[in-house]
């Protein structure tokens, strides 16, 4: 097991998917640079996912709030507030419905699923995050979906993260994974329940994204 404070390079280790990928145990998989070709027009739809819901820091139920700025497009939308956490069809700040989910978003995550065994993935909800130096994910699960049968698949642009991929209890002590620009991260089946996060953001600059990390994460709400 690698020291508590180390990053797990996992480029190197692994031989059960094909190329660079890496097994994280049953149903998880993480897709070693999957995302990278087409990332230029990842970023550019998420820009114009952007330009029409702003990115924004939600505020947990107990009126704290939350360090990564976010939005969503697609049918269903992730928000946060004080009445709890859900999906709903609008989002709050506009009343308008999110914007619709790119086809490029929507065929690379059904790709990427695919690829790490989960064929049928059709997801109705992407969360775009962004990440600031600094800013960082507590070790959480995905629970307010009512499909767990379904995979989360996560695609990492711009500055390298750290990413903790944890068991099923939340004192089960993460693994800590190094992403980069257009890796991809997929868990469904016995792992869909695992707990997740990401350590601080370290500073740096990134040709695509300057000073900044966006994830989109896609999940099957309902």
């Amino acid at each position: 097991m690698p020291a508590p404070d180390s990053v797990e390079d996992t480029r190197t280790t692994g031989d059960l998917f094909e190329g660079t990928d890496q097994p994280l145990g049953p149903g998880a998989a993480l897709l070693r640079g999957f995302a990278r070709d087409c990332a230029a027009d990842l970023i550019a739809a998420a820009n114009g996912v952007i330009a029409r819901a702003p990115l924004r820091h939600m505020v947990t139920p107990g009126g704290l709030e939350m360090s990564v700025a976010m939005t969503n497009c697609g049918p269903l939308g992730w928000v946060s507030d004080r009445h709890g956490y859900r999906y709903q069809a609008h989002d709050p700040l506009s009343g308008d419905p999110w914007p619709e989910m790119p086809g490029l978003f929507r065929s690379l995550a059904q790709r990427a699923a695919e690829r790490a065994g989960f064929p049928d993935f059709m997801p109705d909800a992407c969360l775009i995050n962004r990440y600031l130096p600094g800013t960082r994910l507590s070790l959480h699960q995905d629970r307010d979906e009512t499909d767990f049968g379904a995979p989360i698949v996560s695609v990492s642009l711009g500055l390298p993260a750290v990413f903790l991929f944890g068991g099923l209890r939340r004192a089960d002590r993460p693994r800590r994974l190094g992403l980069e620009h257009g890796d991809v991260v997929v868990w469904g089946g016995a792992s869909r329940l695992v707990y997740h996060g990401v350590a601080p953001l370290a500073s740096g600059v990134h040709p695509a994204l300057g000073g900044q990390r966006f994830n989109l994460t896609f999940r099957k709400a309902t």
